[in-house]
């Protein structure tokens, strides 16, 4: 029997609203944040996946409250839940809090573009995609991938950049790829893993 694999990026955050750099600071979901994670479950329902072993998440709100508007809206709110900074959105340290726009007058459009859209070239005091990859992999690894390996159906809502770093790996795709992938508020990724960790399908709905 195949794992089930459920992927979710939270919903919009009061700092996305604002268009900040917001990293691992832990900022709510705003009301349209709520009402994306209740359309992703509302696919998950008219699809047929309401059922999982498991749920893992962030150790930040905006993960967490996505996850729990879509374990209630599907009846699963009693299952096994993890909550790791491990899944945390990836860290945008002197960034943090500044509005794009102004972080673009402040450090030059050229330099915000690299430290935001570049694999490996991290802001001051932040992580770049493949930092944060290095922390979020292991614990993917470790914790989660036996579960799927066993035939589990398990659900995980995390940030983009988190996401990007377990979507990378699951499809095996080049860090230019990663960098390109966008990932949709509260859209679900559905993928179905063999007993190998091969990918077998994905689905997006929305």
């Amino acid at each position: 029997m195949p794992g089930l694999l459920v992927l979710t990026r939270h919903g919009q955050s009061e700092w996305n609203k604002l268009n900040l750099f917001t990293g691992w600071k832990d900022p709510a979901l705003t009301e349209l944040g709520h009402e994306e994670a209740l359309k992703g479950a509302k696919e998950l329902k008219k699809y047929g996946y309401t059922s999982f072993d498991m749920a893992f998440t962030s150790a930040l709100q905006r993960a967490q409250n996505t996850l729990a508007i879509q374990l209630k809206e599907i009846g699963q709110e009693g299952i096994p839940t993890k909550k790791d900074q491990a899944l945390n959105e990836r860290d945008y340290g002197d960034l943090t809090g500044l509005n794009k726009d102004d972080a673009r007058k402040k450090f030059g459009e050229d330099q915000v573009h690299i430290w935001r859209r570049s694999y490996d070239v991290p802001p001051p005091g932040g992580e770049s995609l493949e930092l944060t990859a290095k922390r979020v992999l292991p614990y993917f690894e470790k914790e989660i991938k036996p579960e799927l390996l066993k035939g589990k159906k398990i659900i995980i809502a995390a940030h983009g950049n988190s996401l990007r770093a377990l979507v990378k790996d699951l499809e095996g795709l080049t860090p230019e790829e990663t960098l390109k992938l966008e990932l949709a508020t509260g859209v679900p990724l559905v993928y179905q893993i063999d007993e190998n960790g091969k990918v077998l399908d994905k689905k997006i709905l929305e």
